[in-house]
């Protein structure tokens, strides 16, 4: 079982450094993002209250587990028997695309605008619960008199998160309390993410989403207008270009000729896709079990903000072939009967065919974007996500007819 020891390196509100703090024993869970426990060990074990603020090393190159130093914000009193000798005064060098809630009195404020929505709404916040903090999102739940709301603070570069569900405003999708530009108050969503759903229950999930899809066909204006990302074909071809320039060289040279060859082959197989019949729609962008949540009555797709507009066979491929749960090869038929119906003389299975190595791909772009986006210290969550996506794409482009 892997585990996750901490050190924060303690900081005022003003970004003055105190010096570190060894937290005693392992935490909770390994994954670097979740901070709940460390907080929660930060006050049973040594008696003070933190805010994570963002990771700063650990004594391995990525999650979970390990050696891992955080920076976090203490404003009590003076605590005896901190290390000023491990104080770094590049704690707190500026660094321009610092996350707001990376900084000092940044989450703070987030949940104080929290608070006042939720007075403006006749509710009472009675606690805040620092749960997750990275690059991709800030996440505390908070705790009112008419139960928990989550406040979460995503990037820039996921920022139409919040516009996208009050549009999808459905059954299915979480319940949007306010929205601030990059920050979104949600009300609670009762249950358990799906992580080890079986073939059943993501047949389920599937057919959630593509109700979804299938609306959202004649509105990809409205969406586009929302801020939701265009990663059709020419778009796509564009990016793809882009970030094999500067990544290729993470491959073998015989994966790169590979690559290569996929590469110029894309406008060709966009062209045949386009043939398939299955049009381009809105895209979840990261369709795994474990941003499923339920409690066996009520179903909701949660973790909007890698949505995109593009082929909705991306989030079938996401969804079929992840491992934790064990790869559905059924969803493959649940999917194409779908389109089959929805666009009668379409050729599903097909469109299945030709974007399996484009699926690669797409997690290859959306890791350099999120890389160029980020502070180079949380580059470690990400650094090995590109090669991963590009070995994908030339493991499934060689197994393919590349037709």
């Amino acid at each position: 079982m892997l585990t996750r020891t901490v050190t924060l390196a303690l900081v005022d509100r003003l970004g003055r450094p105190l010096g570190s703090l060894a937290l005693p024993g392992p935490t909770a869970a390994a994954f670097w993002p979740n901070v709940d426990d460390v907080v929660a060990l930060a006050r049973e074990a040594c008696g003070v209250e933190v805010t994570v603020l963002r990771f700063l090393s650990a004594d391995q190159p990525t999650t979970p587990g390990g050696a891992v130093t955080y920076l976090a914000q203490y404003d009590g009193p003076p605590i005896a028997g901190l290390d000023r000798g491990a104080v770094r005064p590049q704690w707190t060098d500026p660094q321009p695309l610092r996350l707001p809630w990376a900084k000092p009195g940044g989450p703070a404020a987030s949940v104080a605008w929290a608070e006042g929505v939720l007075a403006e709404q006749g509710r009472t916040m009675s606690g805040a619960h620092q749960m997750r903090t990275w690059n991709l999102s800030s996440i505390w739940r908070l705790d009112t008199d008419a139960g928990p709301v989550w406040l979460k603070e995503v990037p820039p570069f996921f920022a139409h998160e919040g516009a996208l569900l009050r549009w999808l405003g459905r059954p299915t999708t979480p319940v949007v309390v306010a929205t601030d530009g990059a920050r979104l108050l949600m009300a609670d969503i009762p249950g358990t993410d799906r992580f080890g759903a079986g073939a059943d229950e993501r047949a389920g999930f599937l057919a959630a989403l593509l109700d979804i899809q299938v609306d959202a066909v004649e509105r990809v204006a409205e969406l586009l207008a929302l801020g939701v990302p265009d990663v059709r074909a020419e778009p796509f071809r564009q990016q793809v270009e882009k970030m094999v320039q500067h990544d290729a060289g993470l491959l073998p040279a015989a994966d790169r000729r590979v690559l290569d060859d996929l590469v110029s082959g894309l406008a060709a197989r966009f062209a045949a896709l386009a043939d398939c019949g299955v049009p381009d729609t809105l895209v979840h962008g990261d369709f795994h079990p474990g941003n499923v949540r339920s409690d066996g009555t009520s179903t909701k797709l949660i973790d909007w903000g890698d949505s995109i507009i593009a082929h909705p066979a991306l989030d079938m491929i996401r969804l079929r072939d992840w491992e934790p749960g064990g790869p559905t090869p059924s969803l493959t038929g649940v999917w194409c009967e779908f389109w089959r119906r929805a666009v009668p003389g379409s050729d599903p299975e097909r469109a299945v065919e030709l974007i399996v190595p484009l699926a690669g791909l797409r997690d290859a772009v959306s890791y350099r974007g999120i890389l160029s986006a980020i502070e180079p210290a949380e580059r470690a969550y990400h650094d090995g996500d590109v090669v991963i996506g590009l070995r994908a794409a030339v493991v499934h482009y060689r197994t393919s007819s590349h037709a």
